[in-house]
């Protein structure tokens, strides 16, 4: 646009002044005009004329922001919108686990009992939320100073990792040493962790631990063991950078102290549970209703069944079946005191004697239902 601008000064500069036309100084002062007009084009919001064909918006930052999803501030918690939103949903695609998201919310619970016997405090856990993420994604995401503690769940023979934040290190460590209340805690930025912060803090990493086993209890037993302490997340690579995994936040406050906690399983950690995470919650039992079990067990004692009495069985040709004819006998190879089978399908339930009870034929049971049967039968109910 300025250079159609500059080519149309310099056409009527050209051009021999005709009926009225302007001088040099009127020459001088348009171009200087539209030298201006050129430099604040870039600033614009709009070029070009509304009205016309060609009419081309430039959107400012703010709007390019609100476009791309980056509006807002930087805290984790907020929703992405826009081409962020898209794209994250494409990077992981989270697979909601109700039987998970009730196992956390006990965990929250026992968390908040345990926690108070810990540090004799008053203390408020709370689940801010549970969402997916790539492992590398998150290793990459997480403010250091922190303590990373790589525990195994030795049912599932795989490990998990649990992340405290400095604030919480500080906080923990003030209470049990005998900090004042209503005061924060002192940080020293700077220095590594040491050796009586590391002990303390990975004393209520066991109290986690232990409670996180409890919550799993009722679902399925898991025994969770704190293999090592790292404060490097480098050292702490338990999966592939690729692999998605669950990220539970959780919030710990101690009055006006407190911070946060972040429990992350792989995928792969909470395969061999996976169809028991994805039931659904039926009562404190973790989806077991004992009004249905019992109805279920009433309807099956009371299920009709065929049994058969079976005389004799052997094996014969074919062709010699296919020759029988009326008036052709078969040998069996049984006698009248010959033992009686009673099959149910292909299963043998029991043995008996053949007789006549009234005007009816009868078979007295010399034997119960052998235990091997019993099983057989219970597996295929």
């Amino acid at each position: 646009m300025a250079a159609e601008w500059a080519a149309m000064a310099e056409e009527e500069t050209s051009t021999p002044d005709a009926g009225g036309g302007g001088t040099d100084e009127d020459q001088d002062a348009m171009a200087a005009e539209w030298a201006a007009m050129a430099e604040g084009g870039d600033n614009a919001t709009i070029a070009g004329s509304e009205d016309g064909p060609g009419a081309e918006r430039i959107l400012n930052q703010d709007e390019i922001d609100n476009l791309l999803g980056f509006e807002g501030g930087e805290d984790e918690s907020d929703e992405s919108s826009g081409i962020r939103s898209i794209i994250n949903t494409a990077l992981v695609s989270y697979e909601r686990l109700p039987m998970l998201e009730i196992v956390f919310d006990r965990l929250v619970r026992l968390m908040t009992t345990s926690l108070r016997n810990f540090t004799s405090d008053n203390v408020e856990v709370s689940l801010d939320n549970i969402s997916s993420i790539r492992f590398g994604d998150y290793l990459n995401s997480i403010p250091l100073p922190a303590i990373l503690a790589v525990f195994r769940a030795e049912q599932l023979d795989n490990y998990g990792l649990l992340t405290v934040d400095s604030n919480l290190i500080y906080s923990i460590v003030d209470v049990l040493l005998g900090g004042r209340r209503g005061t924060a805690a002192m940080r020293v930025e700077g220095r590594p962790y040491t050796t009586i912060e590391r002990q303390l803090v990975q004393r209520m990493i066991e109290v986690v631990l232990q409670d996180a086993q409890a919550a799993f209890k009722p679902l399925t037993q898991i025994d969770f063991k704190l293999d090592r302490v790292e404060t490097n997340p480098r050292f702490a690579a338990i999966a592939r950078p690729a692999n998605a995994a669950i990220l539970v936040r959780l919030r710990i406050d101690m009055e006006d102290r407190g911070g946060r906690i972040e429990l992350m399983l792989p995928y792969a950690t909470l395969e061999p549970i996976r169809k028991m995470l994805l039931q659904q919650f039926m009562g404190e039992k973790f989806g077991r209703d004992n009004i249905w079990e019992s109805h279920l067990a009433s309807e099956l004692w009371s299920t009709a069944m065929e049994v058969s009495a079976v005389l004799d069985e052997h094996d014969v040709p074919l062709r010699k079946m296919m020759d029988l004819k009326v008036g052709d006998t078969i040998m069996m190879n049984t006698t009248p005191n010959s033992d009686i089978m009673l099959r149910c399908g292909n299963i043998t339930l029991a043995n008996g004697r053949m007789g006549r009870l009234g005007k009816n034929m009868a078979i007295r049971v010399q034997d119960g239902i052998k235990p091997a049967v019993r099983k057989q039968l219970e597996e295929q109910m």
